[in-house]
């Protein structure tokens, strides 16, 4: 029997505040089963949005998503998340449908 052994992708995540004499800097490491590159590749192809906004609902839905799954029971996310599946199911089906059409 194969063990099913998940491979998470690891990133490391840098915010970096322009425009100011002293900057602040955030930075985190992320792990996910799907590769952000490829997510962000996808969304920008076939959402119908601008590169850099497709980019950046990209990189939200990844980092949130895993987020509100593991917590789907927490009270911040309890109301939130059917509409965030329903948000999520015409995302993939836009994308997939635009992907499919080229």
């Amino acid at each position: 029997m194969a063990l099913n052994i998940r491979k998470d992708k690891h990133y490391t995540i840098t915010i970096e505040e322009m425009g100011v004499d002293e900057p602040k800097t955030l930075q985190f490491e992320y792990q996910d089963r799907e590769d952000l590159f490829k997510a962000v590749e996808k969304i920008q192809q076939g959402s119908g949005l601008e590169p850099n906004v497709a980019t950046k609902v990209a990189v939200a839905v990844r980092l949130l998503g895993p987020v509100m799954m593991a917590d789907r029971k927490h009270p911040l996310f309890v109301d939130f998340m059917p509409h965030f599946r329903a948000f999520m199911q015409n995302l993939k089906s836009t994308v997939k449908l635009a992907l499919k059409g080229e």
